[in-house]
C-alpha cells in the first residue's frame, strides 16, 4: 500500500488526502458488494466478481473488509439500516395510528422500490442465520431487542385499544397488525418473478403498480380494520 500511494503522489498533481481516497475505495467496494450480494446472495457471491465490479484487486477487498464474511455483514447492515430501524421508530412513536401506518407504508415501498432485490436477499440471509436480525437491531439502535419489542408492542396495543373503545376499529393484536402491514408491503417484491411469469407484469408495469400501491395501501389496511 505505501508504494502504491507514493506512486499516486508522483503522478497526480493535486492528490486527495489519503483518508479521502481510502473512503472512496471502501465505498466503491461496498457499492459493488451491495449489488452482487443482493443479486446472488451471500452463498452465491464471489469475491472476484465484487473486485471486478469495484475496479480493484481482491487483495484490496481483504485489506478493507478482511474476509467475505465481514463484507457480507457490512452489506447486510447497510441494507437493513435503510429500512427496518426507521419503520421501528415510526411504529414505536406516539404519532396517531393512522399517520404511522401511512408513514410505514411509504418507508417500506419507497426503499424497496430503490432496492427491489432486498426482500429475497433479506429472507434468505435470515433463514441461514436466524439470530442475525435481533443482533443487528441491538447494534444499530443500542437498545436491547426485547425492550424495543416490548415498547413497540405496548404502544400499538394502547393505540388500538383506544380506537376499539371509540368504535372506529375492530380488535386486532399488535403482532397481527405488524405482520399484515409488512406482508402487504414486502410480498409483492419478494414474489416479483412470479408475477412476471404468471401475470406478464413487466418492470415498468411493476413500478406503476407500486406507485399506485403507495397511495392506496394505507387506506386499504384502514378499511379492513373498521368494525
Amino acid at each position: 500500500m505505501p508504494v502504491k500511494l507514493a506512486a499516486q503522489r508522483r503522478t497526480t498533481p493535486h492528490p486527495a488526502p489519503v483518508a479521502a481516497r481510502d473512503r472512496d475505495t471502501e465505498a466503491r467496494i461496498l457499492d459493488a458488494a451491495h449489488a452482487v450480494f443482493l443479486t446472488h446472495g451471500t452463498a452465491g457471491a464471489r469475491m472476484q466478481k465484487i473486485a471486478r465490479e469495484a475496479g480493484v484487486n481482491q487483495a484490496l477487498l481483504h485489506y478493507y473488509f478482511r474476509s467475505k464474511k465481514k463484507l457480507a455483514e457490512a452489506v447486510f447492515t447497510r441494507v437493513v439500516r435503510a429500512i427496518i430501524p426507521p419503520v421501528i421508530e415510526v411504529m414505536g412513536s406516539d404519532a396517531p395510528l393512522e399517520d404511522k401506518l401511512r408513514r410505514a407504508v411509504h418507508l417500506y415501498l419507497d426503499n424497496l422500490a430503490r432496492s427491489p432485490a432486498f426482500p429475497g436477499y433479506f429472507l434468505a440471509e435470515l433463514n441461514m442465520q436466524p439470530d442475525r436480525a435481533g443482533q443487528l437491531f441491538e447494534a444499530m439502535t443500542g437498545v436491547d431487542q426485547h425492550a424495543l419489542r416490548s415498547h413497540v408492542r405496548a404502544t400499538l396495543q394502547r393505540q388500538i385499544r383506544e380506537r376499539v373503545r371509540a368504535g372506529t376499529m375492530r380488535a386486532i393484536s399488535p403482532e397481527e397488525f405488524i405482520i399484515n402491514l409488512t406482508a402487504l408491503c414486502i410480498f409483492p417484491f419478494a414474489a416479483r418473478p412470479m408475477y412476471a411469469a404468471l401475470l406478464g407484469v413487466s418492470d415498468s408495469d411493476f413500478r406503476r403498480l407500486i406507485k399506485r400501491r403507495r397511495d392506496e395501501l394505507p387506506d386499504f389496511i384502514l378499511r379492513a380494520l373498521r368494525p
